[in-house]
């Protein structure tokens, strides 16, 4: 099966142009000017931009919470609708097994059959025994590149101690696993949460209180030594504020391969929804907190110079009437996360793009080609050229439409970004050469999706890949 798009705006994290592109079964095989090829198929895309299908790096389809859990892979064709062709899930390893059988088995259960985006997957330490980090030098071999682990949630088997990160990181380092870290003192937050709690302040607003920006800056900070100490790299998921950029920023100046996300509510978003009325701030209830609406602007300008690489949802789909309401009378109790993978590319481009923050270049880098380098996929996903998957977005800049959740797929009873604005549609999405969504609607199936290896020494090894070809010279 042959299929040419042919006169669409071809948008790379480098270039535009308008053009064609050629694709045979899974992949594509000719991109150019006027393509002269015989084709199945031709799809006129003109007034289009053609964009390669998304990377969310940070989605959670298996989280549990208090015996709650979030909405799984049976609604990835939210992401596929909202143009995200591969989602990169955090497993949390089951204790006493280890990190790669546990994603695996539940892979086989639950996910093999039923994703509708491509997808790979992230280690979650959970059991901070010898034998989990001895395995992490064999996850490559497994397809997993990645491993995060938690400095927030004390008392939750997710935690993680100094002792476990400086582990992590020191085996990881020579596996060429990323380190991912959620960066929150956990202790901190503790104590002011039981303080909250003690002095009736019970609504949603004061989980954002009980963790103030500066229990993510002082982890942030934390782990960056760490890794000095080891002399490993570090990726630090979901920035919120300004001194945290900040703080990454700096480390990178001088030297240390420090690089860090973050997420499209954090862009959108602040503190003050958590104020909302009739316990509606518990849609908005999420670790790291919302900030204000001077952080924002400050992530905006660090995601167009680079200081973040790239912009992700942690999508965590727990309904709010069932779920959430869990923590009526004590915040502490709300399932923390937000909806979010159907909506990235629309908000990022109205937002983002449209209101000159962002290129249209530097949203296409941050939105699927970083995204792709950070995860080990840049073999296959995030750009379009030759021999890359054929995962393309079509993406018309004529359409307009107001959010609501009426009309997502994500499964759950509320969207993040009820009421907003969305410049533009996605018209159609490719997914490794299938037509899976049409005019706006997903036509595809269960079971499209499948497994995609991440490499080993990503992006995050660069740094130490040059200095050792200068030392080489």
């Amino acid at each position: 099966m042959r299929t040419l798009i042919k006169n669409g705006t071809i948008i790379t994290a480098i270039d535009e142009f308008v053009g064609d592109v050629l694709i045979e079964g899974e992949k594509i095989v000719a991109v150019g000017i006027q393509l002269e090829a015989t084709a199945d198929e031709i799809v006129d895309a003109k007034g289009k931009y053609v964009l390669p299908g998304g990377v969310d790096q940070h989605v959670h389809y298996s989280f549990e919470f208090k015996g709650e859990r979030v909405r799984g892979v049976e609604t990835s064709n939210a992401a596929v609708a909202g143009g995200t062709t591969t989602v990169v899930e955090f497993v949390n390893q089951e204790q006493g097994k280890g990190m790669a059988d546990t994603i695996f088995d539940m892979d086989k259960k639950e996910v093999s059959n039923q994703a509708m985006a491509d997808y790979s997957y992230h280690a979650v330490v959970c059991d901070p025994v010898d034998a989990t980090f001895e395995e992490i030098n064999d996850l490559p071999s497994r397809g997993i590149s990645t491993v995060k682990l938690f400095m927030a949630y004390k008392g939750m088997p997710f935690h993680s101690d100094d002792e476990a990160l400086y582990k992590a990181l020191k085996a990881a380092k020579e596996a060429g696993v990323t380190v991912m870290v959620h960066c929150e003192n956990a202790d901190v937050i503790d104590l002011l949460q039981k303080k909250m709690i003690s002095e009736g302040k019970t609504d949603p607003y004061y989980h954002a209180v009980s963790r103030p920006e500066r229990v993510e800056l002082e982890a942030t900070q934390r782990v960056i030594n760490l890794a000095a100490m080891v002399g490993a790299p570090v990726y630090i998921v979901h920035v919120t504020a300004e001194s945290v950029m900040e703080s990454i920023r700096s480390a990178k100046n001088e030297g240390l391969p420090v690089y860090a996300e973050t997420c499209v509510q954090y862009l959108m978003l602040d503190e003050g929804d958590l104020a909302k009325p009739n316990f509606e701030g518990a849609k908005y209830v999420m670790s790291p907190a919302l900030r204000t609406k001077s952080d924002q602007e400050a992530l905006w300008q660090a995601v167009d110079n680079g200081w973040l690489n790239a912009i992700s949802t942690d999508h965590c789909g727990f309904d709010w009437e069932s779920q959430k309401h869990m923590g009526v009378d004590d915040f502490t109790n709300i399932p923390n996360g937000a909806p979010g993978v159907e909506n990235r590319l629309g908000i990022l481009w109205t937002y983002g793009v449209n209101t000159g923050k962002i290129s249209k270049q530097r949203f296409v880098d941050l939105f699927a080609t970083t995204p792709a380098k950070n995860m080990g996929l840049d073999h296959c996903k995030g750009h379009i050229g030759v021999g890359m998957d054929a995962d393309i977005v079509l993406y018309d800049p004529n359409d307009s439409s107001i959010i609501s959740n009426e009309n997502s797929l994500h499964g759950v009873d509320y969207s993040t970004f009820e009421g907003y604005k969305q410049d533009g549609k996605v018209a159609k999405v490719f997914l490794r050469g299938k037509l899976v969504v049409d005019d706006g609607a997903f036509i595809g199936e269960k079971g499209d999706g499948k497994f995609i290896p991440g490499k080993p020494f990503a992006l995050c090894f660069d740094d130490r890949k040059e200095k050792k070809e200068l030392k080489r010279v």
